[in-house]
């Protein structure tokens, strides 16, 4: 008896999905979305607006982008992801779709439902596609994990009475002690 077959999704299926409704695509298959809370919302944004005043006082190439905004990571049609905070440092890989390939430094904030996702699959997703820097902040545990896969750095942790190195710059460090939640 044959097994049932799976769906294979690609981003055509993303695009189709009504507009109430967000999904990210990785190796085919489908991982739905839910509403990010306020307490994801505040992090997002103290540490997106710290991140771009670091860039735009030091000339940095790079660019810094909120979600919902678009990773095409293998530059496939099966793999398509939003983390939370993007920071891409070639303007080769930006259009107005989003990002194609890989990019710098990926933050991503859990949530209940995004646990499993953020904490293996995206991980060793976004390793092997070439993200040099990638940090897990978890606002339950108020903890943040840091991994540096150009320096093989695997996971040092901190909490949100720290300032965190940012690996990819020499001199940036974000100070999650100002951070209300």
């Amino acid at each position: 008896m044959p097994l049932p077959q799976e769906n294979i999704y690609t981003i055509e299926d993303i695009y189709a999905l009504p507009d109430d409704k967000r999904a990210e695509l990785i190796d085919g298959e489908m991982y739905m979305m839910a509403p990010p809370s306020t307490t994801h919302q505040r992090i997002s944004r103290i540490l997106n607006i710290q991140i771009d005043a670091y860039i735009q006082k030091n000339n940095s190439p790079c660019e810094v982008f909120a979600a919902p905004f678009a990773v095409f990571l293998n530059n496939d049609m099966r793999t398509y992801v939003e983390p939370d905070i993007s920071v891409i440092c070639d303007k080769d890989k930006l259009d107005d779709q989003g990002c194609h390939g890989a990019p710098d430094w990926i933050i991503e904030i859990v949530s209940p439902s995004s646990k499993k996702t953020d904490y293996f699959i995206k991980m060793f997703k976004y390793r092997t596609a070439g993200v040099r820097e990638y940090w897990i902040i978890d606002p339950i545990s108020n903890s943040v994990l840091v991994y540096s896969f150009e320096k093989d750095i695997w996971a040092d942790h901190y909490d949100f009475s720290d300032k965190v190195k940012v690996n990819i710059y020499e001199d940036l460090y974000l100070d999650f002690s100002g951070i209300k939640i």
